[in-house]
C-alpha cells in the first residue's frame, strides 16, 4: 500500500501540501487577485469560505464512504466482473465500474493489469469508461452540489456509456477493426495492482481488524485532503467565473436546445475539466449562468472519461485504434446522455 499524505509526519505533510499543484494554483490565483483586483480577493475568499462550510458534511460523508470500500476490501470485487459470458461481463463491468472508487487516472493501472492478464477488451473498456464517471464519493458530492436527480441521472449514464463502449468494442473486435491492445511496455503498470486483483474475501465490518482500521484512517485522511484541495480550486474558480464571465456569453455558448450546445460542452469538457470533484461546483456556477442541463451532463461525462491527464495515461499503454475507440465511445455516449437528460429534465 502506498503511503498517503495523511500518514506522513507533520513537516512532511506540510511540504507535500505546498508542493501540490492544486494548492500552488490557488496560491497563484490569490497573488494575482491581490495585485490586480483586491476587492475581488476579499469577495472570492468569502465565497470560498461559505461554499466550503456548506459542502463540508457531504465531503466528509463522501470520504468516509470511499475509505470504507477500501478498508473492507470491496474494491477486490472488481476481479469478479471479468468472468463468464462476454455480454454478461460487459454489463457487470459497467456496473462495477460505476460503483468503484477509482478516478480517471487511478483506473489506468487496473485496466493495464487486466489487459496484460488476457481479459477481453470489451468488458475492460466498459469498466474503463464507466469507472471515472461515478463512484460513491462522486455520487454524494454530485447530489449535494447539483441535486439528487442529476446525480441519479449521471450514475445511470455512467453505466449506459460503459455498456455502449463494451458492446461497441465487442463489435469492433469481431469485425477485425482492432488488432492488439497494449503497446510495448504496457504491462509495466501491473505490479501495483495485486491487491485489487486478489479475490480475497471482503470484510464489510472492517473495524474488527486493526490493520483495516489503519487503512480506513489513512484512506479517509487522503481522500478528505484530495477532495478539499480540488474543491478549494473549484470554488475559487467559480467565484472568478461569476465575477468576470458575462452571463450572456455562457448562455450563448452552452444554452439553448439542439445538439450544438451538447457538442460544444463535450469538446470543451476535455481542456476545461480539472477534476471530477472540482468540476461539480464549476458546473453549478455555469448552470446558474445559463448552461442547459443537457450540456452540463455532456460536459461532466465527456470530461470525466477523457480529461487530458487520463487521455495521456491511456495513450501510453494502448495502441492507437484502441485509444480512438476509447475517445469515440466516451464522446458519443456523453452527447447521447446529455441529449436524453436535456429532453427528459
Amino acid at each position: 500500500m502506498n503511503t498517503s499524505t495523511a500518514s506522513l509526519p507533520a513537516p512532511l505533510q506540510l511540504r507535500a501540501v505546498l508542493k501540490d499543484r492544486a494548492v500552488q494554483a490557488v496560491a497563484v490565483l490569490l497573488v494575482l487577485l491581490a495585485f490586480a483586483d483586491p476587492p475581488q480577493l476579499a469577495a472570492s475568499a468569502a465565497f470560498v469560505g461559505a461554499s466550503a462550510l456548506g459542502i463540508a458534511p457531504v465531503l466528509l460523508a463522501s470520504a468516509a464512504a470511499a475509505a470504507w470500500i477500501l478498508a473492507s476490501g470491496a474494491d477486490r470485487i472488481v476481479a469478479s466482473a471479468f468472468r463468464g459470458h462476454p455480454a454478461r461481463m460487459v454489463l457487470t463491468a459497467a456496473l462495477v465500474g460505476a460503483l468503484s472508487p477509482f478516478c480517471s487516472c487511478g483506473v489506468i493501472p487496473i485496466i493495464a493489469a487486466l489487459l496484460a492478464m488476457g481479459v477481453p477488451l470489451a468488458p475492460v473498456m466498459a469498466f474503463w469508461i464507466s469507472s471515472p464517471l461515478m463512484d460513491p464519493a462522486m455520487f454524494f458530492l454530485t447530489a449535494g452540489t447539483l441535486g439528487l436527480t442529476f446525480a441519479l441521472a449521471k450514475a445511470l449514464a455512467a453505466v449506459a456509456i460503459g455498456m455502449l463502449a463494451g458492446i461497441g468494442t465487442m463489435a469492433l473486435v469481431r469485425v477485425g477493426a482492432i488488432h492488439g491492445v497494449l503497446r510495448e511496455g504496457g504491462t509495466a503498470h501491473e505490479a501495483g495492482n495485486a491487491r485489487v486483483l486478489d479475490p480475497a474475501a471482503v470484510a464489510w465490518k472492517f473495524w474488527t481488524d486493526p490493520a483495516r482500521i489503519i487503512v480506513f484512517r489513512e484512506a479517509f485522511g487522503s481522500k478528505t485532503l484530495m477532495l478539499a484541495k480540488w474543491l478549494l480550486v473549484a470554488f475559487l474558480l467559480e467565484s472568478l467565473m461569476s465575477a468576470y464571465v458575462p452571463n450572456e456569453m455562457i448562455a450563448r455558448i452552452a444554452g439553448g436546445s439542439g445538439f450544438g450546445p451538447l457538442l460544444l460542452a463535450a469538446f470543451v469538457g476535455v481542456p476545461a475539466y480539472l477534476n471530477g470533484y472540482a468540476a461539480l461546483p464549476l458546473v453549478a456556477g455555469l448552470l446558474q449562468q445559463g448552461m442547459s442541463g443537457g450540456a452540463a451532463m455532456a460536459f461532466l461525462l465527456a470530461g470525466g472519461a477523457t480529461s487530458i491527464p487520463a487521455a495521456l495515461a491511456v495513450w501510453s499503454i494502448v495502441r492507437p485504434r484502441v485509444f480512438a475507440a476509447y475517445l469515440g465511445f466516451a464522446f458519443t455516449g456523453a452527447i447521447i446522455a446529455g441529449w436524453v437528460y436535456g429532453f427528459l429534465a
